[in-house]
């Protein structure tokens, strides 16, 4: 069965738009950026905001790539919940979407991009920031 698309999801689209919005400032704003670090990377900054941890603790839950995080502590696998992940999916985010942001791989947010679909790369700061934007647009838009 495929995902449910933004207007499909049943969540408060304005916390998670804010949350993104909030996330893309303070990297625009220039916050200790490190696409290796499970704490200072794409989806460690989004856990920074809806958690308020600390990139350290983010890193030390994570313990790793936000991929294989992801995929171990997913609600459909029975796997308990680490605290960090849960978090994350109680405020309305799905393990693929935090997946593909790690990456700035989701085909919706890329069909959305100003100036039309392209390839960014998911360790560039800028290219985050206009992913994160772009995403809390298409929410907004439902």
């Amino acid at each position: 069965m495929p995902a449910p698309g933004y207007a499909d999801r049943v969540f408060d689209r304005r916390r998670i738009a804010t949350a993104l919005r909030t996330t893309a400032a303070r990297l625009r704003e220039g916050a200790p950026y490190q696409w290796g670090h499970a704490g200072s990377c794409n989806c460690g900054h989004l856990a920074q905001t809806i958690t308020r941890e600390t990139k350290d603790k983010i890193y030390r839950h994570v313990a790793g790539e936000w991929s294989e995080y992801l995929r171990e502590y997913c609600p459909h696998t029975g796997q308990p919940l680490d605290e960090i992940a849960l978090r994350m999916i109680e405020f309305g985010f799905r393990t693929d979407e935090l997946a593909a942001l790690e990456n700035l791989s989701d085909k919706r947010v890329l069909r959305a991009l100003p100036g039309g679909h392209r390839h960014l790369q998911r360790n560039r700061r800028d290219d985050v920031v206009l992913y994160l934007e772009t995403w809390a647009n298409l929410l907004a838009v439902g």
